[in-house]
């Protein structure tokens, strides 16, 4: 089965990238929330981690399966089903009555989010091929300024409106309710789709760039990592430390934080993905560091400020490195280097998240924090090492 592509469709490529942007910012939206559940229900920062994981093992499953499934039923097919997971997962979100609900409402986003990030990426450059190297960029940026957005705006609900843990769903599942309508107008983008077998790529890394994968792995997993603990615990950390309860201080720690995430897209394209993706590594290694140094000030200015910094330097760090294994992943192994790519990734969120999580029932989340940011510091110091001494490949096996 063949279709033509629609190119007359022009507001199909910006529909797209606002539904990443409102996609990933759903998946960050409970940030400034989960200090709220544990205070009602009375849960352990564990039970905050794992609900928060759960998101990820979700994302992981979809990511996966989502790129073949795409390429054979097309993208607007999987893209409806997304975006129908996420008003699923907000409608259990506001009517959650235990950490159960809230448990498969994080997996429902999870696999929506997957699905919406893969999906989506692919039609970006299936409405605008010649546009590679801008959609990614715009990508990162939308990725960042909508989780950026709906962290901040979630906050300040919860903080100043009405019914704190209804509101900003409810306001969220208006939007993607008005996106959904817009997506089943929509053409399908994918001219090929139909066209042959279907094919899940298990995850394998070509010999030749085993060292180049190395370096972005280990670089994407201390940044996602941090990214785990700061969409689950950190919100909170932070707002001991200041001695506040306001939710809008907790939301700006992180908001920010994805905010120069997002700018630092911008800015990491001026160097070679290389050298920004070392810049990005030793610098969120060095901001990790000082982030318990701020946090045990107990100064508000200060963390904010070392959190918006480490942002930058994270998502230099995470976007580069993608970039970096993009340039050299072999055409006929991107399937299997991507998916071994992001199933490190999505295990760095979820497995070292679970992990402070319990640590936080034995000790303080303040205690434990240190630690952790410590060992993702040393993480991220062994992937710019890596990238620095980084050799051009000589192989041409395949490892599994």
């Amino acid at each position: 089965m063949r279709t033509r592509v629609d190119t007359t469709q022009r507001w199909a490529y910006p529909l797209i990238m606002v539904l990443l942007a409102v996609g990933l910012g759903i998946s960050g939206a409970p940030a400034p929330l989960y200090g709220v559940y544990a205070a009602e229900w009375d849960f352990a920062p564990i039970t905050t981690t794992v609900v928060f994981a759960v998101y990820a093992f979700g994302a992981l499953v979809s990511v996966l399966l989502t790129g073949p499934v795409s390429d054979r039923v097309g993208r607007r097919p999987v893209l409806i089903a997304a975006v129908l997971a996420l008003l699923v997962g907000l409608a259990l979100f506001i009517l959650a009555e235990s950490v159960a609900w809230l448990v498969v409402a994080r997996a429902v986003h999870g696999v929506g989010v997957g699905a919406i990030v893969v999906a989506a990426s692919a039609a970006l450059l299936d409405l605008q091929p010649e546009e590679g190297a801008r959609s990614g960029k715009r990508t990162g940026v939308a990725f960042n300024v909508g989780i950026a957005i709906s962290i901040m705006v979630t906050a300040l609900i919860a903080q100043y409106g009405a019914h704190p843990l209804v509101t900003p769903y409810v306001l969220l599942a208006v939007l993607i309710a008005g996106l959904l309508v817009a997506v089943l107008v929509m053409r399908e983008p994918h001219a090929s789709h139909g066209a042959g077998h279907l094919r899940i790529a298990r995850p394998r890394v070509p010999a030749s760039i085993s060292a180049d994968f190395r370096f972005a792995a280990i670089g994407v997993m201390a940044s996602w990592s941090v990214l785990g603990v700061f969409l689950s615990l950190f919100p909170k950390i932070a707002s001991d430390a200041v001695g506040t309860d306001n939710l809008v201080f907790g939301g700006s720690v992180v908001a920010l934080s994805a905010f120069a995430a997002a700018i630092s897209q911008l800015v990491a394209v001026r160097w070679t993905p290389r050298v920004a993706a070392v810049a990005g590594d030793a610098g969120t290694a060095v901001m990790l560091l000082v982030s318990i140094v701020a946090i045990r000030t107990g100064s508000a200015s200060a963390i904010l400020l070392t959190s918006t910094v480490l942002g930058f330097f994270f998502g230099m760090a995470f976007g580069s490195s993608l970039r970096h294994l993009g340039d050299v992943v072999p055409a006929n192994h991107r399937g299997e280097v991507m998916s071994a790519f992001y199933v490190l990734a999505y295990s760095a969120m979820a497995v070292p998240t679970i992990l402070a999580g319990w640590a936080a029932t034995t000790w303080s989340p303040e205690q434990i924090l240190a630690p952790f940011l410590a060992c993702v510091a040393l993480a991220s110091v062994v992937a710019g090492v890596l990238g620095w001494r980084l050799d051009a490949p000589d192989a041409d096996a395949v490892i599994d």
